[in-house]
């Protein structure tokens, strides 16, 4: 089959892979039909690493998915060929610790789509999951829209890590795909006051139609006047989803004592600092997001039900042959660009 591989730093090709096959019985052979470029793909274009997840080349990136089924192992009950279905790219083991505790998502042998050491990415005509990871779509449900479901569940679990109610006064930092969605999964929450800080004015002016309140460019304005002019008391709640260490000592600014600081964005340094002394006379509590747990089919519903206009996400679509021009656009921020999606089956 053809895949598209990372074979240097910021460079992709087109090349030959081998087919996958089905060898489990709880095996899906699904055609990948759309997929969206994610910030941790971008990651590993342009660095070659994660922390300490590095890329040995060639490789595949990407696990935001939505696919039709091919074929089915002997044991597959929920799906079907020709089902249309999002694609979770977590696989979990079911017996760790953590699987028996609730927390599949932070599996001690947890697998991940298109992440090094674990399983090849999605970027290719086929691939192959379990069933537990296909989640079927309704006829008016697009592949692209599906694909958006796997960000999307990552906001639903940060809203509800920050118990997003309303009443509530937050400011999301950072406007980009996660932030979006963990904006629009927290309005569906209830709440309904959100500072936004964002430097590129495109993805400001895309959180005011998704309900943001007020913006702000965090380079270009004083935060902390911006908000104490509106809100003397200070936020309850910031999230944090750009990984900068600006927007880390922003969000310790903006919260009242006994605010709650959620981590979600994935910073390129290894480490990043707090001023503690702002942190402990203020006991703000800091919550990490490690990506969601049990939230694609809840992203799914609110998507299918138009609980959230998540086509604000979608602002450039690609076909696969010019899957390196889509991640060019991302890692550069051009063009305004929030999500490029990659159409790679003809259905998409």
């Amino acid at each position: 089959m053809k895949a598209c591989a990372l074979t240097a730093p910021r460079r992709l090709d087109i090349i030959d892979w081998p087919d996958p096959a089905i060898r489990e019985p709880q095996d899906v052979l699904l055609r990948i039909e759309s997929v969206g470029v994610c910030g941790s793909d971008i990651h590993y274009y342009v660095e070659g690493r994660i922390g300490s997840q590095v890329v040995e080349y060639p490789y595949l990136v990407g696990h935001e998915s939505a696919a039709t089924v091919i074929e089915t192992g002997p044991a597959v009950t929920r799906v079907k060929p020709g089902d249309r279905v999002a694609v979770e790219p977590a696989i979990h083991c079911g017996d760790c610790d953590q699987c028996r505790a609730g927390r599949p998502h932070t599996c001690r042998r947890l697998r991940f789509l298109g992440c090094p050491g674990q399983i090849d990415g999605c970027l290719c005509e086929r691939i192959v999951m379990p069933e537990a990871c296909c989640y079927p779509i309704g006829p008016a449900t697009t592949f692209d829209r599906a694909a958006l479901a796997e960000p999307l569940s990552i906001g639903i679990y940060a809203a509800r890590l920050g118990q997003a109610r309303p009443g509530l006064r937050a400011a999301i930092l950072g406007a980009g795909p996660i932030g979006l969605c963990t904006l629009l999964a927290s309005r569906a929450e209830g709440l309904d006051s959100f500072f936004v800080s964002e430097p590129i004015p495109e993805r400001r002016a895309l959180a005011e139609r998704a309900g943001a309140s007020c913006t702000a460019d965090p380079y270009g304005e004083d935060l902390l006047a911006a908000v104490s002019a509106d809100t003397p008391e200070l936020l309850d709640l910031v999230f944090e989803c750009s990984g900068k260490q600006e927007a880390f000592d922003d969000g310790v600014r903006l919260l009242k004592p006994g605010g709650l600081f959620v981590l979600i964005g994935i910073p390129t340094e290894d480490r990043i600092h707090f001023s503690m002394d702002e942190l402990r006379r203020r006991e703000l509590t800091l919550q990490n997001v490690r990506r969601q747990n049990a939230c694609m089919r809840p992203a799914l519903d609110l998507i299918e039900q138009d609980r959230v206009d998540i086509g604000l996400l979608q602002t450039h679509s690609f076909p696969f042959g010019r899957t390196r021009e889509a991640f060019d656009l991302v890692a550069d921020y051009g063009e305004g660009v929030m999500k490029a999606m990659i159409h790679v089956g003809p259905d998409a």
